[in-house]
């Protein structure tokens, strides 16, 4: 059996609960994050399947694409308020936006220009997305916060500033 089946597998077993048939999100909370895979939000923030929408993405930034879900989950499905939450060591703020397209150039045979986001200072960035989650046209503007994840302190902190 590969990882795959064996994610399905535990994925269906998992959801078997009467929370995978609910749409609307039993929080009313969406979580834009990074899609790192040492991340678990759900065991982090000790949710259940069917408290919130989690949209993941190359360290958690508010671009075009997480907008639009965000739209669709706050538009749609009722969603009220958004956490966005970085954390540390995120690839995005190890390395600059020419090395990340050269690696993936290099890796996909085809050049990569994309803005992926890339940070020096991770609090900043935190900031800079809830203020672009803020600026969009989405509904509850008011209700999004930002944090950080210190993966080896294993703590989430808010991050406040104006």
């Amino acid at each position: 059996m590969d990882a795959i089946d064996r994610v399905l597998m535990n994925t269906r077993l998992h959801y078997l609960g009467s929370a995978a048939r609910i749409l609307e999100p039993v929080q009313h909370l969406a979580i834009l994050t990074c899609m790192d895979a040492r991340i678990d939000v759900n065991a982090l923030l000790g949710l259940r399947p069917g408290d919130a929408h989690i949209i993941r993405n190359a360290g958690g930034r508010a671009t075009s694409d997480a907008l639009n879900a965000l739209a669709v989950s706050q538009a749609v499905m009722k969603t009220r308020e958004v956490m966005v939450i970085h954390h540390t060591e995120c690839a995005l703020g190890r390395f600059t936006q020419a090395q990340l397209a050269e690696q993936i150039s290099a890796a996909s045979g085809h050049h990569f220009a994309e803005d992926l986001g890339c940070f020096t200072d991770p609090i900043g960035a935190v900031a800079e997305d809830v203020e672009r989650l803020r600026a969009s046209p989405l509904p509850r503007r008011d209700k999004i916060r930002g944090f950080i994840y210190d993966l080896a302190a294993n703590t989430v902190t808010e991050v406040t500033r104006a």
